[in-house]
């Protein structure tokens, strides 16, 4: 298990490795827009990882590739749905208020 610290709402979960981030954040009762099924074609699980980057698993092409598409991103920009955590550090992330909800 490790702790998952969603931003802006500031709640805290304890989620086990292997667990999805974008299903993660919905069990914490956190709304995200997710149209594509977790295929990485939408681009509506857009977070920013602020902490923890040891913590999940390493970007996938196809999460290069759409992040690549999608205005606003930066270094920290990530697609939920292509997240799993490792359970190896706490991890935290921050809704984008556009696109979550």
């Amino acid at each position: 298990m490790t702790t998952l610290t969603i931003m802006p709402a500031n709640v805290t979960v304890e989620v086990a490795a292997g667990t999805n981030l974008l299903q993660a954040i919905l069990d914490a009762g956190q709304a995200l827009v997710t149209k594509c099924g977790g295929k990485a074609s939408c681009g509506g699980c857009h977070i920013f990882l602020t902490g923890g980057r040891k913590g999940i698993s390493k970007m996938t092409p196809e999460e290069n590739a759409k992040l690549d598409t999608i205005v606003g991103i930066g270094s920290k920009s990530r697609l939920a749905c292509q997240m799993t955590i490792l359970g190896t550090e706490p991890v935290t992330v921050e809704l984008l208020g556009a696109l979550s909800g």
